[in-house]
């Protein structure tokens, strides 16, 4: 059942039922339903036809998944937009996707002040109470729902852009169906769940893989605007929270912050995890300080919905470093250079094949052709099979660097520098050598007072890793490059070095 379906069928069926909570605002399925509707006949009336994109410019709020679901109701594609991007970055998004239309939040105005809004067919402005605009409140359209097609885009997704330009992913209707479907029933979720999102929606993770699953059991979501220690703490205490997803720096935060300690977190079920490998010291505390609350990692990208793999409880300390078996539906391959299955332990790419793959890339057929072959996915991650089918990713294919022969990936050394007590966060990118080609090099940031030394750093890793992996130099920062799903941006880290 399409998901602007199953939220119909969840209005019907259960209308005072709490469908979002934000800002101590509960918002009932009913309600809910009749605001997405009212947008959804307000751009009917538009006269948009379904190759039309609806760009989203928001920030977290329960309006923003009502957006999302007008523009599934009334059969357009909708292109939710990071906004953490500057505002070149936004221009360039907005040109490329020859977007008709433009639902933005007032307080982002900066980030369109190279854009023209008259060029839009519609805009509409989102107030300083995220609010949707009051006329989309008196409005009862009646219009008739268009029939849809699996295979009609439904949301477009730019990529974050780790190296170059943002390639627009396009998922189609029945992608969206079948990952919201996948991770529902992966996560086990019931109406009785209360999902804390504080990851931005505009990123598939946060949308497709806890948001739109919870509405689909009829449950609840717990949106924060942004990520705050303190307040995401308060929050999780307050609201009763369930299932909790944050990526591997929100849970070293919060377990560095001493609030932690003293909330009442007994109704959580479920820590979920991904974006990032956590290192295993992290997975250690989480299960030794809440030993009645599961672990659970998730392994994607935007480029199928996001969902390929997951580890469950069970083995969450037992197979450190994996990141699970392949979801319900969905198919793993590890190949060789030579494009042949790779036997277990041996390194190669990861390619991935389900009905939550990807249509391809927006105005991209190079790209595309080059992704998708056969029907699989080239996820352009390096990985390994272990005897059990279990999958561990060891690095993305452009982070993998060699030193004089050797193939050093970033993420072994960065779980030996993880070891460290006073290490907040590492990261590992390899730099340009006079004799060996390439180098590792570490980034460095410790927790609080903690004074530690790049000899003491250096002596550590010499003790736990091979001499070539050992990384040449140390440099201590007060935080790691990020983009808005949580990912380290290398490129960045390669780009200080080089100045």
């Amino acid at each position: 059942m399409y998901i602007s379906k199953q939220l119909m069928e969840h209005a019907i069926q259960h209308p005072e039922r709490i469908i979002t909570s934000f800002q101590g605002h509960e918002m009932s399925y009913e309600e809910f339903y009749e605001k997405a509707c009212n947008l959804a006949g307000y751009l009917k009336k538009e006269h948009f036809t379904n190759d039309d994109i609806i760009a989203l410019y928001l920030p977290n709020s329960d309006s923003f998944l009502i957006a999302y679901y007008a523009c599934q109701m009334a059969g357009l594609p909708v292109l939710p937009i990071n906004t953490k991007l500057a505002p070149p970055e936004v221009e360039y998004i907005l040109k490329h996707s020859e977007a008709k239309a433009l639902i933005y939040d007032k307080r982002l105005e900066p980030g369109l002040q190279n854009i023209r809004l008259d060029t839009f067919r519609t805009v509409l402005e989102i107030g300083g109470e995220n609010s949707l605009p009051a006329v989309l409140h008196d409005t009862k359209p009646n219009f008739e729902p268009p029939s849809l097609k699996g295979e009609d885009t439904a949301v477009i997704f730019y990529t974050s852009g780790t190296t170059g330009r943002p390639k627009g992913v396009m998922l189609s209707v029945s992608n969206v169906e079948a990952i919201a479907e996948i991770w529902a029933g992966s996560l086990e979720i019931t109406p009785s769940d209360r999902m804390h999102i504080v990851t931005p929606l505009f990123h598939c993770a946060a949308s497709h893989c806890f948001s739109i699953p919870t509405i689909q059991r009829g449950g609840t979501v717990i949106i924060e605007e942004t990520f705050s220690p303190a307040e995401t703490l308060n929050t999780m205490e307050k609201e009763k929270v369930t299932i909790f997803f944050g990526v591997p720096a929100i849970y070293s935060t919060l377990l560095n912050t001493p609030l932690m300690k003293e909330k009442d977190l007994s109704h959580l079920r479920l820590f979920a995890y991904g974006a990032a490998p956590m290192p295993y010291e992290l997975v250690k505390q989480l299960k030794t300080r809440y030993s009645d609350v599961s672990l659970q990692n998730l392994y994607g990208q935007t480029e199928n919905s996001p969902g390929a793999t997951t580890l469950k409880d069970e083995y969450a300390l037992e197979k450190i470093g994996s990141v699970g078996e392949p979801l319900p539906n969905t198919e793993i391959r590890v190949i060789n250079p030579t494009g042949q299955d790779a036997a277990p332990g041996e390194v190669g790419e990861i390619l991935v094949k389900g009905p939550q793959i990807m249509k391809g890339y927006l105005k991209n057929k190079q790209a595309t052709e080059a992704a998708l072959k056969d029907g699989w996915l080239y996820s352009g991650d390096l990985g390994r099979l272990d005897e059990d089918g279990l999958l561990y990713i060891v690095d993305r294919k452009k982070d993998m660097l060699i030193r004089g022969g050797e193939n050093v990936y970033p993420v072994e050394v960065e779980e030996v520098l993880y070891q460290m007590e006073g290490i907040l966060e590492a990261a590992v990118v390899g730099i340009p050598h006079d004799t060996y080609g390439e180098v590792p090099k570490a980034y460095v940031v410790l927790k609080g007072s903690t004074q530690l030394t790049e000899e003491e750093i250096i002596l550590h890793c010499r003790k736990n890793l091979a001499k070539y992996k050992v990384p040449n130099s140390i440099t201590f920062i007060d935080e790691l490059p990020r983009n808005a799903s949580g990912k380290v941006l290398k490129h960045t880290l390669r780009e200080q070095t080089m100045v």
